[in-house]
């Protein structure tokens, strides 16, 4: 080993070369002795899987005529022909119909060896061969096949029961008779069967001695009589050519081309094979940028290559992409649908039950004033909680930000309290309560206050649903140090155990207990919720101890409002439109929003006109030049609101159109403000918004 770390590369290459030449002459030498082995188990095996296949095609001759006896002996005419002898029936069917059968035989015999009758053709002249010793084997066996001798030669035998067509398996009914069907073994037969075979076919003696010869195998078949001795024999031969002689022949060739390719082949494996090579596996272990370039510059394929790894990898990347995008929309999309069935539901429940409560004509005017702001509240909550769903869709797929605005925290908590604390049902004995900051927020934040409202209304219900008597309280916290908002929601309800406490916030997960399963819901409230707090840069954690009660926290970065604003301004500043006596078009196909906005509109003594289409409300614009303003819905038949606005700014460019449509995305609100419209309202409607929109127009 020493020597040979101390040679030089070209003398370590030529030790190789050497090396590796006495390597294939020892490998020459296996393979020569291993020929010579091989023609003895090659010839062997042949002879085995000729065996094989003369057996199976000799089988397969006689599978015809089994089948045709079998089919036979379930013959009810034949049955009654055991018992009759009606010698014209036989003629009819069965002699008239003896050369369909292919054999040179039939006879039918009855229980008691009797033959009934038979027929023959011309090459069998013997008569009666059928022994009558099989008979009482072929009762119990109900089918027999065997080998006689007779003068003609060697005879195949095909005995059968003859039983009724409704016992197709012989065992209802005992056998009426025998028939038998026999064809001799003659030159005819040699030669199909060695059509078939693709042999040299021959029957012989029992004491025939198959020849030993390499160039052909030859096999022979027992033809066995009913007492199972050979009476002869059935010889397949076929050429078998092993040219061994050759194959010896071509192995010294193939020793000494192999030497010469192997001094060529070395030659050029490193200058065309061998640094490629490398480069192609440094790019596909490593991805190595500068391996793809080297082979963009080598020549030939190897360019080519280079060229296609270039390719694959902007491909890869490319179809990385497109997989995330994929897997993101199709989770969504589920995601979307259970979240729309869980989330819907509680405000739905506010709006049907306080709208069939205002049936009650019982009630008084207090209790229909509260029940009609929670209604109104739920409905603006259906709104924000299926714009969230969408939003919620578009999150996971990172395609928006939170839309952060000035929000008073003590007011939200306060007003979420009252709108909450009114729908505790009366069986729990829950008290709600608000837990008073030592260091309350000095000014309005800034954080996305539909999503924030949305997080605890979502911590607040589900710790009404899960506490049965006790208290569900809500409070916060100010970090101003770390600059962090802390707001918690405790209860004294069921609590949850540490399992449990892992698989909260996963989607599609609850906490499965005698409790939970009398409660609906897809178990997405508490993955909704984790999502919205991390969306607004925050964390949530969980406290609980089962049978005592749990503690949600969430964290949210602290953010000032520097500028105040005074949200109550667009509350009241309808207040002060003096212009009411306008003329207002409304274009609105659908009878209950158009109800909607002309009661409203008519609160303030504005003259209404209607048009059910965007075609219609381009005509009354032409026709009635008194109109001050439009509001047009934007999804209308015959002709949409884009149609129509288009159409009336031909001809009136300064008339304001306010859009009046259910689509509410930022994209569409860009679309309809790039389109022309004044201004964009969207449903369900606001009255306050109206009025503000119109006063600011008027004005």
């Amino acid at each position: 080993m020493r020597f040979f770390s101390s040679l030089n590369t070209y003398y370590r290459l030529l030790m190789l070369i050497i090396s590796t030449t006495a390597l294939f002459f020892l490998l020459f030498i296996f393979l020569y002795s291993y020929t010579k082995k091989q023609e003895k188990e090659v010839y062997k095996s042949a002879y085995k899987e000729y065996q094989n296949e003369a057996n199976s095609i000799f089988e397969l001759n006689s599978k015809t005529h089994i089948a045709a006896i079998i089919d036979v002996t379930f013959w009810d005419e034949l049955v009654d022909f055991t018992k009759t002898k009606n010698e014209k029936w036989y003629k009819d069917y069965i002699e008239k119909e003896f050369p369909t059968y292919e054999v040179d035989y039939i006879g039918i015999f009855g229980l008691n060896q009797e033959l009934l009758n038979k027929t023959t053709s011309s090459k069998l002249k013997t008569i009666d061969f059928i022994p009558k010793q099989i008979m009482p084997t072929l009762y119990k066996s109900k089918l027999v096949r065997f080998y006689m001798k007779v003068p003609e030669g060697v005879v195949e035998i095909f005995g059968a029961t003859i039983h009724p067509s409704n016992d197709p398996k012989k065992n209802k009914s005992k056998p009426s008779g025998y028939f038998f069907m026999a064809r001799l073994l003659n030159q005819k037969f040699v030669q199909n069967l060695g059509k078939i075979s693709s042999s040299t076919i021959k029957i012989t003696d029992t004491n025939y001695h198959v020849p030993t010869d390499e160039n052909s195998i030859e096999v022979s078949l027992n033809l066995n009589d009913w007492k199972n001795d050979t009476i002869a024999n059935v010889n397949f031969e076929r050429p078998f050519n092993l040219n061994f002689y050759n194959t010896k022949k071509i192995l010294f060739i193939i020793i000494i081309a192999t030497i010469l390719n192997f001094l060529i082949y070395f030659y050029y494996y490193r200058r065309w094979i061998y640094k490629p090579l490398k480069l192609i596996t440094n790019t596909l272990e490593k991805e190595n940028e500068n391996s793809i370039t080297g082979l963009k510059n080598a020549h030939g394929e190897f360019k080519h290559i280079g060229n296609l790894f270039e390719e694959n990898n902007k491909q890869r990347k490319q179809l990385e992409i497109a997989k995330e995008k994929a897997e993101e929309s199709d989770m969504l999309k589920s995601s979307f649908l259970a979240n729309l069935s869980h989330e819907i539901r509680t405000p739905m429940n506010a709006i049907m039950g306080f709208s069939d409560l205002l049936h009650d004509t019982n009630l008084s005017e207090k209790d229909k004033t509260d029940y009609l702001k929670i209604i109104r509240n739920n409905g603006k909550n259906l709104i924000s909680i299926i714009e969230d769903l969408i939003e919620m869709s578009k999150i996971d797929s990172k395609q928006i930000a939170p839309n952060y605005q000035s929000l008073d925290l003590d007011k939200c908590i306060s007003e979420l309290h009252r709108a909450i604390k009114i729908t505790i049902p009366e069986e729990k004995r829950i008290e709600f309560l608000i837990h008073q900051s030592t260091s309350p927020l000095k000014q309005k934040i800034l954080t996305d206050e539909i999503k924030l409202t949305q997080i605890l209304t979502n911590l607040i219900t589900n710790a009404i649903k899960f506490t049965k008597k006790g208290y569900v309280s809500i409070g916060y916290k100010v970090n101003e140090d770390d600059k962090i908002l802390e707001i918690w929601v405790e209860d004294s309800g069921l609590g949850i155990d540490e399992k449990n406490v892992k698989i909260i916030f996963d989607r599609f997960r609850r906490v499965e207990d005698e409790f939970s399963i009398e409660i609906s819901g897809l178990g997405l409230g508490l993955s909704i919720t984790k999502a919205y707090v991390e969306l607004l840069g925050g964390s949530i954690n969980v406290k609980s101890t089962p049978g005592i009660g749990s503690t949600f926290s969430i964290s949210i970065p602290l953010i000032y409002e520097e500028t105040l604003i005074d949200v109550d301004f667009v509350q009241d500043t309808y207040k002060l439109s003096k212009a009411e006596n306008e003329t207002i078009l409304i274009a609105e196909d659908d009878d209950i929003n158009f109800l909607l906005i002309q009661k409203i509109l008519q609160s303030k003594n504005y003259k209404i006109l209607r048009a059910v289409n965007g075609k219609e409300a381009v005509e009354i614009c032409k026709n009635n030049t008194n109109i001050n303003l439009i509001f047009m819905d934007i999804k209308m038949p015959i002709m949409n609101g884009f149609e129509a606005l288009e159409l009336i700014r031909q001809f009136n460019k300064n008339l304001p159109i306010i859009a009046n449509t259910a689509y509410s995305s930022f994209e569409d609100k860009e679309k309809i403000i790039n389109a022309g419209f004044t201004n964009y309202i969207s449903k369900p409607l606001n009255k306050n918004e109206i009025f503000y929109l119109l006063n600011s127009i008027f004005s």
